[in-house]
């Protein structure tokens, strides 16, 4: 999403929209990305589900990348 005064990844609208829901927790997250995936946000995920969680990282034809972990 991106608004001239508000900027957010899918994975921060993700965690957002479940924290909204009442969501306490993450079991998991998934990111599909043509970029880096240094460059996904593993704190907003930490932020949610605490130290450990895994991220699934997929190019953008769906095949994984790496795992990393928030």
């Amino acid at each position: 999403m991106s608004l001239p005064s508000l900027r957010l990844t899918a994975l921060q609208l993700a965690v957002a929209s479940a924290v909204s829901s009442g969501a306490t927790g993450l079991e998991a997250a998934a990111v599909v990305t043509a970029g880096d995936p240094g460059d996904v946000d593993t704190i907003v995920v930490s932020d949610l589900g605490g130290p450990g969680i895994p991220i699934y990282v997929a190019g953008p034809d769906g095949t994984p990348i790496t795992a990393l972990r928030s």
